[in-house]
């Protein structure tokens, strides 16, 4: 009865839920589930210091054993649970389809959540949310690769503390009247990122910070994922905080071209995009954590602590492909700058571009917002590096 009662409050805070009763209540539904599986909250391992120190000490030969945090939920139940909800009452056509669509999404979720640190289990689960690097990725990666280095530059310096880049996101959001919560974290595998679900910025407690990375981070993080996750709340229904399928191929694109509009993308930062794509694509090969090392710090020469980092990204949970989709998103997201398309659809949320349709369809209904948040990376093209320029407008 408590349950009902709650829903029965969410659903009547919003004026249009008369006219669609059945969808807010089954819109409050799954977010009252989906509340439990943000899925970068259990895919980080907890001993990642510990298990370097020990492969580094092996020669690079011993596979690392990552220990992951304990599932605070009951899978089957929640599984249970999303195919309980009676879409048949939702009467738009378009809605039903949708909402279908995403109860799978989210189910598939759940599968990787349950099945991390189950090497094969996991990998195949990761390749049904998140999909397998093309062979036009793999082409685009290495032709990245293929551009020599450029020359160090001052702001690559890796000379800033934690509390010195808190300082500098809590400045840099000043433009933005929404709240920035931050934490420290030791059991982050990137070197901040932000928790969708607490709208919280964690930084990686134990790391140092170049001046450019820390312009990076806060275009790519506070300028997309914080602005698209306040942007979704102010949106009437909660599929747009918790995600539509392929939303993060979208979302990722985006948040790497603001980095890119920014001025802050180096030819550095988009060969580590690159590298990723290959380390995704090892999975499907069959690579051990030691061959996708191998790949990424013997054959390419990469130094030694960013191929670990970015072979455990890759190998994190048993094989996790999410990290294939930066540089196919901003591909896709690049095209539709150069073709002069609106950016603003897809900020309004954790959106996907193939939903395009689909939040006009919700506008023309009422069910959507105007944006309250708006990129402002996106105002202007700062970037002066011609052959960032050049590699992206000659990506297939």
């Amino acid at each position: 009865m408590g349950f009902q009662l709650n829903i029965n409050t969410m659903i009547q805070s919003h004026p249009l839920q008369p006219q669609y009763p059945n969808l807010f209540e089954i819109d409050a539904n799954l977010n009252r589930l989906v509340k439990k599986i943000e899925l970068l909250t259990y895919v980080n391992p907890l001993n990642i210091e510990k298990e370097k120190h020990t492969f580094f000490t092996s020669k690079y030969t011993a596979d690392p054993e990552f220990r992951y945090p304990k599932i605070k939920f009951d899978a089957y139940k929640l599984h249970r649970l999303f195919f309980s909800q009676r879409l048949e009452r939702i009467a738009d056509e378009q809605l039903r389809a949708k909402y279908q669509e995403i109860i799978y999404y989210y189910s598939n979720m759940v599968q990787c959540i349950e099945s991390i640190g189950e090497k094969k289990r996991f990998h195949y689960n990761s390749l049904r949310v998140y999909g397998s690097p093309t062979e036009k990725d793999v082409e685009n990666a290495r032709f990245i690769l293929h551009f020599a280095d450029e020359p160090p530059a001052v702001d690559m310096d890796k000379v800033h503390s934690p509390m010195e880049a808190k300082s500098f996101f809590e400045t840099f959001s000043e433009r933005y009247d929404f709240p920035l919560q931050i934490k420290f974290s030791t059991h982050i595998a990137a070197d901040a990122m932000v928790s969708n679900a607490t709208k919280t910025l964690l930084i990686k407690r134990n790391t140092k910070f170049s001046e450019n990375q820390l312009k990076t981070l806060a275009n790519h993080e506070i300028g997309v994922h914080l602005v698209t996750t306040f942007n979704a709340e102010r949106q009437p229904l909660k599929i747009f905080s918790n995600g539509f399928p392929k939303n993060v191929e979208t979302q990722e694109g985006l948040a790497v071209f603001s980095e890119y509009m920014s001025g802050a993308l180096t030819l550095k930062r988009l060969k580590e995009l690159a590298y990723r794509v290959l380390a995704s694509d090892s999975l499907i090969k069959g690579y051990t954590f030691a061959d996708t090392f191998d790949l990424i710090h013997g054959q390419y020469k990469l130094n030694r602590n960013d191929a670990f980092s970015i072979t455990l990204r890759a190998h994190r949970g048993g094989g996790f492909t999410k990290d294939r989709l930066y540089l196919s998103g901003l591909r896709k997201v690049y095209k539709r700058y150069v073709q002069e398309q609106a950016m603003d659809p897809l900020l309004s949320g954790k959106v996907s571009m193939d939903a395009e349709p689909f939040i006009h369809h919700l506008r023309q209904l009422g069910l959507a917002q105007p944006n309250a948040y708006a990129n402002h990376a996106y105002e202007q093209n700062l970037n002066r590096n011609k052959t960032l320029d050049f590699i992206l407008n000659n990506l297939k």
